[in-house]
């Protein structure tokens, strides 16, 4: 019989057994992004895995291929799906890949006037959102955004048809969005995340929307000297996680490992919208011209914009979500028409 003095070792270590076995299979996590390795986007990540690994008594440890190092976010889907990769960093183009309804968010071009649109409208659709990401297979961790998308061009763009006589870049695997540009007059090219520096270079495209941290990252802005300050649309995304995997892990454990998430997006979200005011100052040393419009201009882009939404509502957006998008935008304007 074991004395008093023995028990207490060893139901710690029985309970560290339990965890252990229970963790086995998700013991070592993959996680993609198009980040760049040594971003404050990857920092934070990289914070968050170590607290994972801290949190669960080293049974728990995350790899993150950062920069597109496993393709894509088409490629990190699909190896997702097929347990190659556990967990991604995604914008809303890949987790449309998923869930189409995410793309509300992100791909009714200047449908969101602020940022504070953007937060209200992520936050009441973030139920039913993750509610249909859940049902495909993933659980969502955190929810985020790089900022606005701007232009980034190898020559000054004013207007909407000086957008059109250049080459644009679109995501690869997205050909409703092509089909919208097209229909709208631009020249949309199709190509992936990582090949927008080389198809600069060689003049594949001309032009590129991307935030600014983005674009000062990949240096994007060396080759596209020119942006258009123009809120085009907030770069949505999020981290998810299969839902399998993360199922394995045991549930006090899991509320640690959120709590960590849930502070690495907040950092993301905070790091993003101040780097995209500093990446912009940034750039201009360097060279950018920075193109302002007048409320008149600006008006005449959001005249085009608004003539695409009825091709968008349906092919590229959900009717239901792009309908509850809308009305979430009205009832914020109504109840704050200063902003």
């Amino acid at each position: 019989m074991f004395s008093l003095s023995l028990r207490p070792l060893l139901h710690c270590a029985l309970a560290a057994l339990s965890f252990a076995t229970a963790c086995a299979a998700p013991a070592r996590l993959k996680l993609g992004t198009l980040a760049p390795k040594g971003t404050s986007y990857f920092n934070s990540l990289k914070t968050m895995g170590d607290q994972w690994r801290a949190d669960s008594g080293g049974a728990v440890n995350l790899t993150i291929f950062a920069g597109g190092a496993q393709g894509g976010e088409a490629d990190m889907v699909g190896m997702m799906k097929l347990d190659a990769m556990q967990a991604a960093m995604l914008t809303a183009v890949g987790l449309s890949e998923i869930e189409l309804g995410v793309s509300g968010l992100q791909n009714i071009p200047m449908g969101f006037h602020s940022l504070e649109e953007v937060d209200f409208v992520a936050e009441k659709l973030r139920p039913l959102l993750e509610e249909r990401l859940a049902a495909k297979g993933f659980t969502v961790l955190f929810w985020t955004d790089g900022g606005w998308v701007r232009f980034f061009t190898n020559q000054p763009v004013t207007t909407p048809d000086d957008l059109r006589k250049l080459r644009l870049f679109s995501w690869s695997g997205f050909p409703e969005q092509v089909a919208i540009y097209k229909s709208a007059g631009f020249n949309a090219i199709p190509i992936e995340t990582a090949d927008i520096v080389p198809s600069l270079q060689t003049k594949l495209i001309d032009a590129v929307p991307l935030p600014p941290f983005f674009a000062m990252a990949s240096q994007v802005d060396t080759r596209a000297p020119y942006m258009l300050d123009i809120n085009w649309a907030p770069l949505v995304g999020a981290l998810v996680v299969r839902k399998a995997t993360w199922e394995k892990i045991p549930a006090d454990v899991r509320v640690k490992l959120h709590a960590a998430a849930d502070v690495a997006g907040r950092e993301i979200k905070a790091a993003s919208r101040r780097e995209m005011t500093d990446s912009v100052a940034a750039m201009e040393k360097r060279g950018l011209k920075v193109t302002k419009l007048t409320p008149a201009q600006n008006l005449d882009w959001q005249t085009m914009c608004e003539s695409t939404y009825a091709r968008i509502r349906g092919p590229v957006v959900p009717a239901d979500i792009y309908d509850q998008t809308m009305k979430l935008l009205a009832d914020f304007r109504a109840a704050n028409p200063a902003k």
